[in-house]
């Protein structure tokens, strides 16, 4: 019985010196440190840049549906961009180059129109891509240097004719209109033709349709139709002629006068054509110049 008792102490004395050693190591072991969060970058700033909202091709004229605002990031905006409400930032530039600062007018307008509505009416000069930023190198605006070549279509020519109050519709021609081009010249020598029971000698006044429906570029250096005026009254109007009919024009104005009969809106589709003479066909046209009537023959 002594050496029964003496196994069963020493087993219970084993077992709790286990126990002391597994709380001891559970006391002085550190746990596994948790895995690192990951923290997420903060985002780049970003700012607000004016884009051109579809492709824009050369002689476009800017207007509400061609430009919109594109989130753009702040490190990557150029200068030149128009973000914020802020104005294409430029260098002034002289002589041949003056018109790469073609809108530099519409930073003043930036304050009371905003930059995109500052933009408005400006014509492009160099091709935009869609979503491409928007900036004042691309563009022109009325009154700056280049326009006039900008706003000529491919194969055109601008042609300027003497016009007064009596040749061109009584100043009812604006830009943008569309006219027929007459020449008015003495001719001397023929016979007789009646018309409409009118007869006139072919001997006299005579005045030509040469070119119809040409478009009206400027009357003087007026290139848009003024508001809320009916009429302009200039000296010099013009024209945009192909330029196969550019010489038709030049020769014209040295033969004699150039009178521009005005064309309807509806009466406005299609190119410019050049008239064929038929000088066996005559008609007679009644002009009045201040007032007083004046009949010409008219080779339509």
């Amino acid at each position: 019985m002594g050496a029964t008792r003496s196994i069963i102490i020493v087993a219970i004395a084993a077992i709790c010196a286990l126990a002391v050693a597994l709380l001891v190591g559970k006391l002085f072991v550190h746990p596994a440190p948790p895995p690192p969060v990951a923290v997420a970058a903060p985002p780049k700033p970003m700012t607000q840049v004016l884009v051109a909202h579809r492709e824009l091709v050369i002689g476009t004229v800017l207007a509400s549906g061609d430009l919109a605002w594109q989130p753009w990031p702040a490190d990557a905006v150029n200068s030149a961009f128009i973000t914020d409400g802020q104005a294409p930032q430029t260098t002034p530039v002289k002589g041949a180059n003056a018109a790469v600062a073609g809108v530099t007018r519409a930073a003043a307008e930036v304050v009371t129109k905003g930059p995109m509505d500052a933009l408005y009416g400006a014509i492009v000069r160099e091709p935009f891509l869609a979503n491409e930023p928007m900036t004042s190198a691309k563009l022109v605006r009325g009154g700056e240097g280049g326009f006039m070549a900008v706003v000529l279509r491919p194969g055109m020519r601008a042609i300027a004719v003497p016009i007064n109050a009596g040749t061109a519709a009584g100043g009812f021609i604006l830009p943008g209109d569309r006219v027929d081009v007459m020449q008015s010249h003495q001719q001397e020598g023929g016979q007789s033709s009646g018309v409409g029971g009118m007869f006139a000698s072919r001997t006299g006044q005579v005045a030509q349709v040469l070119l119809r429906n040409v478009r009206v570029l400027a009357v003087d250096q007026t290139t848009k139709a003024p508001k809320n005026t009916p009429s302009v009254i200039g000296a010099v109007a013009t024209l945009e002629v192909p330029s196969a009919y550019a010489e038709i024009l030049v020769r014209a104005k040295a033969q004699g006068e150039i009178v521009l009969a005005l064309r309807s809106y509806s009466d406005t589709g299609g190119p410019t054509v050049r008239t064929q003479i038929d000088n066996n066909a005559v008609g007679i046209v009644r002009i009045f110049r201040d007032g007083k009537p004046t009949e010409v023959m008219v080779a339509p």
